[in-house]
């Protein structure tokens, strides 16, 4: 297998074939926020399922581990895939990751949540589009 050089653009798709964006993963950075907001476990738990409420996601399960001395890992599981949260909180740090799948899920506006929340003074925002096959896009999950 070929690495390939770290300059080069990779397609996979044939040149007749149009890109659709449309899932995207979102890769939040989150500097300078509340130290005891990003120790407190409950408190991400219940603003990652606020989030992902506001963002019109549908929550399946929510997860999460407390660190000691400190720090908090939670992920919210969504039928249209996932909002994690790492944090840092002796560095003020917090790592978010929104992955959406679809068009319904609004997660610009999870992001700007968890900014309020965790009063935030610095962050910077990457958005990656994803692009599925066309037959993930045309077809419809149910959750059971």
């Amino acid at each position: 297998m070929e690495v390939p050089d770290k300059n080069q653009i990779l397609h996979s798709f044939t040149n007749d074939e149009k890109l659709i964006h449309q899932s995207k993963h979102l890769l939040l950075e989150l500097y300078r926020c509340d130290y005891e907001k990003l120790n407190d476990e409950s408190f991400l738990r219940c603003t990652l399922n606020r989030a992902a409420k506001l963002a019109k996601a549908t929550v399946l399960n929510l997860i999460s581990n407390k660190f000691e001395p400190q720090g908090v890992t939670a992920i919210a599981l969504l039928a249209e895939s996932h909002i994690s949260i790492h944090t840092w909180p002796e560095s003020n740090y917090s790592a978010v990751d929104i992955f959406t799948c679809g068009q319904n899920m609004k997660p610009e506006i999870a992001c700007q949540y968890l900014i309020k929340s965790l009063q935030v003074k610095e962050h910077t925002l990457r958005i990656i589009e994803r692009n599925p096959p066309v037959e993930v896009l045309t077809k419809t999950r149910t959750v059971v």
